[in-house]
């Protein structure tokens, strides 16, 4: 008797950012592939924390910069503190009304711990400390070739001078 081949694909780990496909925040599956090129601004987010006001800062350094090839996507997780309780629907509503937001939004995830989400992994493993994200607005600027990813803490304001610097460059 002949056994028949099981076969099982095992998922594997994109080797750039554009293997992801992520949900967006209205629902709809989105290939990161769709950003291939541009210089990407991946934050984890949340509606009450004392960093929030950081979405200020986010939206005018995307209104300036994306012309130039700058994407910010916001990733929101309510991972610290509970401070991302909402719905996606009610997530929108609070960044579109309180910070005009226009930049892409996504579907709520898991960034730290046992749960992450594979995109989460996948970016802490691009940078040197391999660290898991330790608090909301933490940031990671990913080159143009979407392979090499520089990490930025959350208290690193998006208008810092160190944080525009690394920008400046990873646009050019």
């Amino acid at each position: 008797m002949i056994t028949p081949l099981i076969a099982v694909m095992a998922m594997q780990t994109p080797t750039d950012i554009y293997g992801f496909t992520m949900t967006d925040i209205d629902g709809v599956k989105q290939p990161l592939s769709k950003y291939r090129g541009k210089t990407l601004l991946i934050v984890n987010v949340a509606s009450y924390c004392g960093n929030t006001k950081q979405y200020s800062a986010l939206e005018a350094l995307y209104r300036k910069h994306k012309g130039s090839g700058l994407v910010i996507l916001g990733f929101p997780a309510n991972d610290f503190g509970e401070q991302e309780p909402g719905s996606d629907k009610e997530i929108k509503e609070f960044c579109t009304s309180k910070f005009d937001v226009t930049f892409p939004m996504f579907s709520k995830i898991k960034v730290s711990g046992e749960g992450k989400h594979p995109l989460y992994q996948w970016l802490v493993s691009k940078t040197e400390d391999k660290k898991d994200v330790e608090w909301n607005f933490g940031k990671f600027l990913v080159s143009k070739d979407g392979k090499r990813v520089q990490r930025f803490k959350a208290r690193t304001s998006p208008d810092s001078p160190e944080f525009l610097d690394e920008l400046v460059k990873a646009l050019k």
